[in-house]
């Protein structure tokens, strides 16, 4: 049956629930782009601290005067302040530590992190998952050099 063509009109020209379902196309969009934003908030939080604390015990080498009392320094404070960096399990953290090899007057932290409990990778989100070991590297040029 067709319909006439005043009442098609009329139809075209209400916009009773036009809010509902406006809400209902963007919800979904809204609530995947904050979540998104919620989940890589975390990681990068994360890949932060792991930063941070290769920084952190870079710096701490200087104190060293020779090559075992820095590594000594450096093993002691990523192992004793690694677990109170913000988003970070200590027990999950690894280091390489020592002379950069093409350079003997800088030293070289490299951190890594198991990033693989962070929240990020139980959202099930479709958008590109970053890596799940976070490293960096930190390089400071020895002291008294």
């Amino acid at each position: 049956m067709l319909f006439p063509r005043r009442r098609l009109s009329g139809f075209r020209l209400d916009d009773q629930g036009v809010a509902a379902v406006e809400f209902a196309i963007l919800t979904p969009v809204f609530l995947l782009m904050l979540m998104g934003m919620l989940a890589y908030g975390i990681y990068f939080g994360a890949a932060n601290s792991v930063q941070q604390i290769a920084a952190d015990a870079a710096r701490t080498s200087i104190a060293g005067l020779s090559a075992t009392e820095r590594d000594s320094l450096v093993k002691s404070f990523i192992d004793g302040n690694a677990r109170d960096y913000m988003l970070i399990d200590g027990s999950k953290v690894t280091y390489t530590i020592g002379d950069k090899p093409t350079d003997a007057s800088q030293y070289v932290v490299t951190v890594r992190y198991d990033a693989s409990s962070l929240p990020i990778w139980n959202l099930n989100i479709p958008l590109p998952s970053p890596n799940k070991v976070i490293t960096f590297t930190s390089v400071i040029r020895k002291g008294g050099m």
